[in-house]
């Protein structure tokens, strides 16, 4: 399969601007994936055709929804969405945090070979992980329920911050399940080429 006509053809039917050399380095990504996906077990998806729909554009879609400039992707796993919004954003850091070590040694090697500046793999807990100054947004596409990622991830951000949940059905009960403190700032419906089911971007906030 030619991944990068794939890919082009993939884009097309989304309103992003990506450049050759992004598209370059966005095929470079998904086929490191594939070659480590083999011995690390990185993602269940093993098709690097799949991987185009299911990772790449599936992240790059929520990138015009993301305000500020720096960044959390919690429980990042092979680095999504934080890689293809990294290669998409490259004005825009990106700090990717897992707690499994393979995970983020896999990571290094990513932002080695791509020559990724913008990116920080860091391998930590969650509640472990004090930043300097807080976060503009927090990404997560891996945490169960939205209550989760606010209990672990409030210290991330300020009120002017963000937490970004990439989900897939709208979430209903987790909205009206979310403890005092934070409200809905906006939820966009996502819709990812070639991708059957719905995906849903929740973005919420603190407030005082």
């Amino acid at each position: 399969m030619d991944l990068t006509s794939k890919l082009n053809t993939l884009l097309s039917k989304t309103d992003l601007t990506v450049t050759d050399e992004q598209i370059s380095q966005l095929v470079a990504y998904v086929e490191l994936l594939d070659k480590w996906n083999k011995a690390y077990n990185l993602t269940s998806v093993r098709d690097p055709g799949d991987m185009l729909v299911k990772h790449i554009v599936d992240s790059l879609v929520n990138g015009p929804f993301l305000n500020g400039n720096n960044f959390i992707d919690v429980g990042t796993g092979p680095g999504l969405p934080g890689i293809p919004l990294a290669i998409l954003y490259p004005q825009k850091n990106f700090v990717l945090l897992d707690s499994l070590g393979k995970r983020i040694t896999f990571l290094k090697q990513v932002v080695y070979q791509l020559k990724l500046e913008n990116v920080t793999p860091v391998l930590s807990r969650v509640e472990n992980y004090l930043p300097d100054v807080p976060f503009d947004g927090v990404l997560s596409r891996a945490f169960a329920s939205l209550d989760d990622m606010i209990t672990w991830c409030k210290h991330l951000i300020d009120h002017n911050g963000r937490f970004y949940a990439l989900k897939g059905l709208y979430p209903s009960k987790e909205l009206a399940a979310m403890p005092e403190g934070i409200e809905l700032v906006n939820s966009f419906e996502i819709i990812v080429p070639e991708l059957d089911g719905q995906r849903h971007l929740i973005e919420l906030k603190k407030i005082a």
